[in-house]
């Protein structure tokens, strides 16, 4: 702003009276405060104040203006101020984006806590499973898993993202559970599918259970069903649609029932997936988006169930994994009796 130096040499000389008082409060000389006022008075076209060795005086022109000129520099200094206090204060509006199932399972809960704990958050929390541009879309926070690329945002990790096979008991009954990879391949398959991506590919360990790179399998699955939310691909595997391959965390409760069996966990080794929040800055990272990451992150590390791996879930529930389906239990074959035999048991009980 070319003319704020003037304006604070005008005002300030027109209420102490001389330029001298005016350099003083602002902590300048004579020279630069009389220097600053002429700079004003030649952008304006007109005289604000007439100067002698003795005494100033406002002209018409710098009466009408002073007023004006006080009202500027006030809200100058309110503009300041509210900036100020919301580099120090949590308050302010926090955009967040997260995937659907993630959001309203993990992310939902911690909101309460925040905001009652920051009564000035205004918090709005996008559930949307489509890949999002955090700048360019003006996002504060966004929380993501899957493999994660290098990006120019700070990136905070939240946990691993194990990712198991699962299927109905009831579609095992019908279809068989499959023991080794290859016979995976006569199975109904449900997918995730993204918009523009193709449904992530199961990969398994090599013979003998290696977890070398080398000895990987691989199988691309051709679904018969795909859907585009991680929530949605459980409910149709506990419908008896399929086999599908999905977050731990997610089907934690379903396993826990024995509503979902896992497949092939000695032998599936999906790769290093994780969940990681993203935020755009480091430096003067506002006080508002501050308090929202280190809450959410305080929060999902405290959330036990995120952090267990498919070990731990087989420790934890030793029929997690599916084993053979039972064969259909056939009734006793009914013992044939006369009806004098039956009559005469019945009267001796």
């Amino acid at each position: 702003m070319k003319q704020l130096q003037g304006l604070l040499a005008f005002v300030e000389a027109a209420s102490a009276g001389s330029l001298a008082a005016a350099a003083e409060r602002l902590e300048l000389t004579p020279a630069a405060v009389s220097k600053s006022l002429a700079k004003l008075e030649a952008q304006l076209g007109v005289r604000l104040l007439q100067r002698s060795t003795r005494r100033l005086a406002l002209t018409a022109e710098g009466e009408r203006f002073l007023d004006k000129a006080r009202l500027a520099l006030r809200a100058l200094d309110e503009a300041v101020a509210d900036v100020t206090q919301s580099a120090t204060e949590a308050s302010g509006r926090v955009r967040i984006s997260v995937g659907h199932a993630f959001g309203r399972q993990w992310v939902l809960p911690l909101l309460p806590p925040l905001r009652r704990a920051h009564p000035g958050l205004v918090i709005e929390l996008d559930l949307d499973n489509r890949p999002v541009d955090l700048l360019a879309e003006g996002y504060d926070i966004g929380i993501r898993g899957g493999f994660i690329a290098d990006s120019s945002l700070v990136a905070r990790r939240i946990c691993a993202l194990p990712v198991a096979l699962l299927a109905s008991p009831a579609y095992l009954k019908r279809a068989g559970v499959p023991r080794t990879v290859d016979e995976l391949k006569g199975h109904d398959c449900v997918a995730v599918r993204f918009a523009g991506s193709t449904p992530s590919p199961w990969r398994f360990a090599g013979a003998g259970g290696a977890r070398g790179r080398a000895a990987r399998l691989e199988i691309q699955p051709q679904p018969r069903l795909a859907v585009s939310d991680p929530a949605a691909v459980l409910d149709l595997a506990l419908a008896g649609c399929g086999i599908v391959q999905a977050g731990l965390h997610h089907a934690l409760p379903y396993l826990r029932s024995g509503r979902l069996k896992l497949l092939l966990a000695d032998r599936h080794d999906p790769g290093e997936r994780e969940v990681v929040l993203h935020y755009p800055h480091r430096r003067y990272l506002a006080p508002r988006v501050r308090v929202v990451v280190d809450g959410l992150l305080t929060g999902l590390a405290d959330a036990r169930d995120l952090h267990l791996t498919v070990r731990d879930v087989l420790a934890e529930l030793p029929g997690a994994e599916a084993s053979a389906a039972p064969s259909p239990v056939q009734p006793l074959p009914r013992r044939k009796t006369s009806r004098s035999g039956s009559d005469a048991a019945a009267s001796k009980a």
